[in-house]
């Protein structure tokens, strides 16, 4: 029977919107209903009501087309069977619509589901005329009072006794925004008088109805009226950046990297339909040579066609006081309040205020604070200010200049953007190393790095000018968020012989500080040692440059850090300076963390907290963050969570970025250690929005991602991404990534089997501790070190590394790798089933529980079972079953499974389990485990290691899993998500 669906891009799956969806499904199953679903042009309104009738049919993703009413398992109690009839009409935006069409429309494809007849009432007949292809199933007209009013009552009476007599209908009536009045009255009456059986589904953008009609959710207040009627009103925001990401995966895979879903999320503001013209237009283009191209090349991109129609449609709407404003807020490019606007738009206050009320009521700018107006969209701005002639702009611009001119201090920064896009390039030049200036005067960096970097790209610069601005970069480069821009600039300024050999040791010196801390590559300590040459008249930069190299410790380099802070104290003893000497301090203080020397914690009290010299807060902070930083590795948890916590206050207090991103980082891997692992991958996204650039970001992603995919079963996506941290790793001059990435990677070649390739590489990391006196910072790869070992017949060396590594740590802090040097205890005294075992385990065990890790703590219960099960097979019992209630709560799946079977293995029964029952057309729960692993991806070999299932079974579940869900294996996310969400609507319905 032919029915119409809301339409469904192709491409994109459906992300996000979960609890919408349920309600939305639920509201559809229990007639009589009005639901409203509200949102702006692209918020997904369609979409999100096609998958509802989905849900409710219990249809596949695939597109539905035609009705479906054969009645299969009810929606919940009340609730009718999905098999709905399913009308759908639009409203346009019609200069003269016709009066009461969207409803027509609807009803032309009710032909089929009609009743037999001469069981129609009376009162259809009043649809002959505007429903011909009907005419032989209705009765005969009624007569016709010749009036418009007359008329249009009995139209409204027959479409309201025609749907009555439908079998369960849906109307879905779409984009009110634009219905005529006898339309808004048809559906009140409607919603005021709803047929029994009819749920009425009204959608529509708040922004486009007209001035001075009620929003629908005000107008249907008081509807439906009814027994057991209902009314529902959902409000569509924006998708979340990380539900963007996802839902750009469904359609480009893994060429989705974050940089490209961050401009898909910023061009799109969380708008589904412009994420998807954007996908549609990506999928067009011919594939770039690498994955950052394909983001560089939708960063310049023009606005996707459909966002740019809507939005010029909008603008086109405006009167001429209303086009004024939004051409001065286009031009002045951030929030500005109402009397700038006017201003700058030429117009009166009173005139300016009615345009700015104008524009605010059409949905074009919004107050972004008290007073300060803005363009919903950045998109929106883009448009209208392409629609400003050249000419109109260059005024517009003059304006603002001459009105911002008058403020005290005059925001020289703003005022040199727009002398520049007059065209006044040289008046520009003057104002922007000014504009530079007074922006760290002000506390803004940030600022000042954007105006020299664009100073220098000038040509035709002055070369004193040049130089004094790639001077002033270099010096504010340490705290760059961005800085690969300014690597780039200063890269050029370096080579540029007429520079002071002082000047340019400087820039060098910058240029080593980036490569080295904000890119992890030790390769900047090179630039470093050749800027310390070239410093010899700057005794103070020198020593700094000092500082900086003696944070190397790779290839022995560690072993001399004393005398190069020996050596910056002797210059700074001959030429005083207090910022210096605060770098001097916190590296200090960062060595005695780092070497596990339990005085550390006491002289972080001397650290000033407040200084008018923000080199030395910076300092400061960097201090707190190093030793916090290691404070983890050393396994002092809630130590860490303190230090970590002030260096992120204090960072975002002083306009540090990049130790504010460290710090965040820092307290992520602390939250995830405490066992909290649900949200880690949405707060990496939102803070890799942040700041993109930073290299540690990327490592500890990697290292975090690299864990929670091992855990939950992914693990070919585990080693991908152990693999990413161990490049890192060996690129950075400090070696705890190097050794982390080890740890993981070699933790999962063990759980794969792979015995030679873990020892192959616990090997080298081990000599990296060793050659860096890095024992402190082993706790996660001595137990991996010691089991490879044990497992390739290298029991001599797995005993020395164990006593080489406690004697390191003798009179040392180190909980975290005391807990690791039980656990490898214990693995020696089980390889011999020495009685002693469970007992070091137990150590093991106490001690991450007073760390406050409960994952690793599980991990020892799990020996202690093992090791107890010979003997004391009811203690062994407990333990087991303790770990594996901490891998359930985690959503461990591979520890959950890898217990499950060591339980069976060692024939110490189940955990309570309530025994196997049949679970009909629902997931079992080893069907749900296999169905989340494909939904991430996983290969049926990842799923069999990661439950330690043979390939057979895995098979018979796969094949299960796609029966249950009617999908293919692509499809299984998305159908997984759209079962829970009709799992929801039913437990609503309860």
């Amino acid at each position: 029977m032919p029915v119409e669906t809301p339409s469904v891009p192709e491409g994109p799956g459906f992300v996000g919107r979960v609890r919408e969806l349920a309600r939305l499904a639920d509201g559809l199953a229990r007639p009589p209903a009005v639901l409203l679903v509200e949102g702006e042009a692209g918020a997904g309104k369609s979409r999100l009501v096609t998958e509802a009738l989905r849900a409710l049919r219990g249809l596949p993703g695939s597109e539905a087309g035609g009705p479906d009413t054969t009645a299969t398992d009810a929606a919940g109690p009340g609730a009718t069977a999905p098999g709905r009839a399913v009308l759908v009409g639009r409203c346009h935006p019609l200069r003269e619509p016709e009066p009461l069409g969207p409803v027509v429309d609807a009803l032309r494809d009710a032909t089929a589901l009609l009743p037999p007849p001469g069981t129609l009432p009376p009162s259809t007949g009043a649809l002959r005329r505007v429903l011909p292809d009907l005419a032989d199933r209705l009765p005969p007209a009624p007569p016709d009072g010749g009036e418009l009013l007359s008329a249009r009552r009995l139209l409204a009476q027959g479409i309201r006794a025609l749907l009555t007599a439908l079998d369960d209908p849906v109307l879905v009536v779409e984009d009110v925004q634009w219905a005529d009045d006898a339309t808004l009255d048809l559906l009140l009456r409607l919603a005021r008088d709803l047929p029994p059986r009819l749920v009425l589904v009204v959608t529509y953008r708040p922004e486009d109805l007209p001035p001075g009609a009620p929003a629908p959710a005000a107008a249907y207040r008081g509807a439906p009226s009814g027994p057991g009627a209902g009314l529902g009103l959902l409000r569509l925001g924006p998708l979340e950046e990380a539900e963007v990401t996802e839902l750009a995966r469904t359609a480009l895979g893994a060429a989705v990297t974050p940089d490209l879903a961050r401009v898909l999320y910023e061009r799109s503001l969380g708008l589904p339909l412009t994420v998807e013209e954007d996908l549609k237009a990506l999928a067009e283009r011919p594939a770039p040579r690498r994955a950052a191209d394909l983001a560089a090349w939708l960063a310049r991109a023009e606005v996707p066609r459909g966002l740019a129609d809507a939005l010029a449609g909008r603008l086109a709407r405006l009167g001429a006081h209303a086009a004024a404003v939004v051409d001065a807020a286009a031009v002045l490019g951030v929030p500005a309040d109402e009397d700038l606007l006017s201003t700058v738009a030429g117009l009166a206050p009173e005139a300016g205020g009615g345009g700015l009320a104008e524009a605010l009521r059409a949905g074009v700018l919004r107050e972004t604070s008290p007073d300060r107006y803005a363009f919903r969209h950045p998109a929106a701005r883009r448009v209208a200010h392409r629609r400003i002639p050249g000419p109109g702009r260059r005024l517009l611009h003059r304006r603002a200049v001459a009105a911002l001119e008058a403020h005290d201090p005059r925001p020289l920064t703003r005022i040199a953007e727009h002398t520049l896009a007059m065209g006044d390039r040289r008046a520009w030049q003057d104002l922007a190393q000014a504009a530079a200036d007074q922006a760290v005067a002000l506390g803004d960096p940030g600022d000042a790095r954007r105006m020299l970097r664009s100073l220098l790209d000038e040509p035709d610069l002055d070369p004193h000018r040049r130089g004094r601005a790639a001077l002033a970069l270099a010096r504010l480069a340490a705290d760059d968020v961005d800085p690969a821009a300014s690597v780039q600039v200063l890269s050029g300024m370096v080579a540029d012989p007429r520079l002071p050999v002082a000047d340019r040791g400087e820039i060098r010196l910058a240029l080593g500080f980036l490569t080295a801390v904000h890119s992890g590559n030790r390769a900047g300590f090179d630039r470093i040692r050749e800027a310390l040459e070239e410093l010899e008249e700057r005794p103070v930069r020198a020593a700094r440059a000092m500082v900086a190299i003696s944070m190397d410790e790779r290839d022995g380099a560690g072993r001399h850090a004393a005398e190069w802070l020996a050596r910056a104290d002797r210059l700074l003893a001959a030429n005083p300076d207090e910022d210096v000497a605060a770098a001097v301090r916190a590296t200090s203080l960062t060595f005695q963390a780092r070497d596990g020397d339990p005085a550390v914690w006491d002289r972080l009290d001397e650290l000033p907290r407040a200084s008018e010299r923000p080199e030395v807060m910076r300092q400061t902070t960097r201090a707190l963050y190093n030793t916090g930083e290691i404070a983890i590795e050393l396994g002092y948890d809630t130590r860490a969570a303190h230090l970590l916590t002030e260096s992120r206050r204090l960072a975002r207090l002083t306009a540090i970025p990049y130790l504010e991103c460290y710090s965040r980082l820092a307290l992520i891997r602390l939250d995830m250690l405490a066992g909290r692992w649900e949200g880690v991958e949405q707060r990496f996204a939102a803070l890799g929005a942040e700041f993109d650039d930073l290299a540690m970001a990327g490592a500890e992603r990697s290292l975090l991602f690299g864990r929670l995919a091992a855990g939950r079963g992914r693990l070919a996506l585990a080693r991908e991404e152990f693999e990413i941290a161990a490049r890192f790793g060996q690129r950075e001059s400090q070696v705890t990534v190097a050794l982390r990435a080890a740890a993981g990677l070699g933790g999962l070649q063990l759980l794969e089997g792979d015995t030679a390739g873990a020892v192959a590489t616990a090997g080298p990391a081990l000599a990296t501790a060793r050659q860096a006196g890095a024992w402190a910072r082993t706790a996660e790869l001595l137990p991996v070190a010691v089991e490879a070992l044990l497992a390739t017949g290298g029991r001599a060396e797995a005993e020395a590394v164990t006593t080489e590594a406690a004697e390191a740590l003798t009179d040392r802090g180190a909980p975290a790798v005391s807990a690791a040097l039980d656990q490898a205890r214990g693995l020696l005294l089980a390889a011999d089933a020495g009685p002693e075992a469970a007992e070091a385990f137990i150590r093991a065990r106490d001690r991450w529980q007073d760390i406050g890790r409960p994952y690793e703590a599980a991990r020892a219960d799990e020996r202690i079972a093992a090791a107890l099960a010979p003997v004391d097979r009811a203690r062994a019992a407990e333990r087991m079953a303790a770990a594996e209630r901490v891998y359930l709560a985690l959503g461990a799946t591979t520890d959950t499974a890898r217990c499950r079977k060591l339980r069976r293995d060692l024939d110490l029964g189940g955990i309570g389990s309530p025994g196997r029952r049949g679970y009909g057309k629902q997931l079992s729960p080893r069907e749900r485990q296999v169905a989340e692993l494909l939904a991430q991806g996983a290969a049926n070999q990842d799923i069999a290691q990661a439950l330690f299932l043979s390939p057979r079974t895995v098979e018979h579940h796969v094949a299960n899993v796609l029966h249950k869900l009617a999908t293919s294996r692509a499809g299984t996310a998305e159908a997984l998500a759209r079962a829970d969400a009709e799992d929801a609507a039913d437990g609503g319905a309860d």
